[in-house]
This record gives structure tokens, sequence and C-alpha cells, in this order.
């Protein structure tokens, strides 16, 4: 077992474990930490390994959100139960846009979307679309109702305290559905798919707290599914796991599960007292960044 190749892992998984849950792009780090570090593998492998680390990742919100999302809770009242079983289908009808649009175009993504320029790209116009939303939030006058109609030019948002739907409990099937139909957003490597669904939620009147615990629960079927379908490829071409090559995929996925829990529990706490504004800056700061370093680097 080469050591080094398991501390390469690792750091994966570190980077896993943050980039998931902040809205900054999992997928868009990880395939620029590819190109800096690479790991002993074949090629199949890889591909498949940068899906299905995440399996650790959603593991941490079944863990710190088990008793929001166990319908069966002997704690919970007959009512709470029916509550968090609609939960569960709303979770399931936001996953509806990215299944139909992304199952089938999921190689294509993959052959033709994963340059560092593409990536570049979307963290920026992504981070700059963060800065400008959490800027129409504030400019909204204190006891502005929200409307989700264009005024002054403008898609009008309210302050976070003042928005529409402040938890969970109180979304809508429709709103549900359209935060899963900006998750269409993440198929572009460097969008984020917490990004995009966050926005989604804002835009949609959600507060930053419901907007970023939603889309922590829709991550659940979603890399479930994904990661299913990235083993079921590897498989379907004949290949199967070394002994280094399991050892590699569960040191990734357990250290992305740890780095995880300290990654949403940082995150919701934030979320309760600052905006998403540094996020864009730091996208937008890291797509410069890249661009740089490509251009020069031919």
């Amino acid at each position: 077992m080469d050591l080094v190749e398991l501390l390469k892992a690792a750091l994966f998984g570190l980077v896993e474990g943050i980039t998931e849950w902040l809205p900054i792009s999992s997928t868009g780090h990880m395939l620029l930490l590819g190109n800096f570090v690479s790991l002993n593998v074949s090629e199949d492998f890889w591909n498949m390994f940068l899906v299905v680390i995440q399996l650790g990742a959603i593991l941490a919100v079944c863990v710190l959100f088990f008793h929001q999302l166990n319908p069966f809770s002997p704690a919970k009242s007959p009512a709470e139960r029916k509550g968090t079983w609609r939960l569960w289908g709303q979770i399931v009808v936001a996953c509806i846009p990215a299944a139909v649009i992304g199952i089938p175009l999921d190689d294509w993504m993959e052959e033709h979307l994963g340059s560092p320029f593409v990536i570049a790209a979307a963290l920026i116009v992504y981070g700059i679309a963060f800065i400008l939303i959490e800027n129409a939030r504030e400019s909204r006058p204190t006891g502005a109702h929200f409307a989700p109609r264009k005024q002054g030019g403008g898609l009008a948002i309210r302050p976070d305290r003042e928005a529409r739907v402040q938890s969970v409990g109180e979304l809508d099937w429709p709103t549900a559905l359209g935060i899963g139909a900006f998750q269409v957003l993440s198929l572009v490597p460097g969008t984020s798919r917490s990004g995009s669904t966050i926005i989604g939620g804002l835009l949609l009147g959600c507060s930053r707290t419901v907007a970023a615990e939603f889309t922590f629960y829709l991550a659940i079927p979603v890399m479930v599914g994904a990661s299913g379908l990235r083993l079921a490829k590897f498989f379907f071409k004949g290949n199967m796991f070394t002994a280094s090559e399991f050892a590699i995929l569960g040191v990734g996925c357990v250290v992305a599960f740890v780095v995880s829990l300290l990654a949403i529990r940082f995150l919701m706490g934030f979320v309760k007292k600052h905006d998403f504004k540094p996020f864009g800056w730091y996208r937008i700061a890291l797509g410069i960044v890249v661009i740089a370093y490509f251009v020069l680097a031919r």
C-alpha cells in the first residue's frame, strides 16, 4: 500500500468536504487540484473517484440532519411526521429537473465542459451573481413585501429577515421545484451545485438559512444517484477495484465525511449572521487566478 497515494486521497477528501457545501464549486476545485496532484490510478477510476467521493460528504448530511429527515422518529407528532414526508416529496420533486437533463448529458458535459477556462468563467459569473443578489436584498426597504416580479429593471428581493420562507417547513411545492430547476445550472463545472440552488432559493424568497438547509437535503438523492451512475459505468466497462484503489476511495470518503461535518456546521452558523458576498468575492478571485495560471502555463 502506497502511503503517498493515501495522503493524496486524504487531500482530495479534505477539498471535497470543504467545497461541496460552501457555494464555491467542489467539482471545479477537485478538477483544478487534479492539475497539481495526480493519483496513480487509471482514468476510469479517477473519473469515478471524483464523483463517488461525494458519498462521504453526503453521509455528513444524513448524520447532522437525521432527526429532521427521519419520518419514523417516535419523538415526532403525527403532524410532524406528515411534514417530514412532505419534505421528502419536495426533495424528490426538486431533483426531477436535474435528473431529466443531467443524466442524458452526463458524458457530454464531462467531455466538453471540463476545461479550466470553463470552470473559471463559471466561478466568476456566479460569484458576481451572489454579490448582486445580496446587494439587491440589502437595498430593499424594511417592511417591503417580496414580489417575484420585475421592478425597476431588477428582481424584487427583500432583506433576509423579511424573506417569505423562514423555515424549511414553510416551503411550498412550486418553490421547491424552482430551486430544483436552478440545480440544473450546476451541470456546468465550476458553477457549484450548492451555489446554484442557494441562488435559486434566495431569488425565490427563501432566507439564507432555508436556502442552505434545503440545498443540503437536495444533495442526498442527487449525490447518491450520481455516484451510483458512475459506479455502474465503472463496473460496466469491466473494471474492478484493486486493493490500493479500494483503500484510496475509502480514505477519500472518510476524510470527506469528517470535514463535511465541520463545513456544514460552519456554513449554517455563518449564514445566520452574514451574507454570501464573501463567497462571491472568493469565486471571482479564484476564477481570475485560474485564468492567469493557465494562460501563463501555455
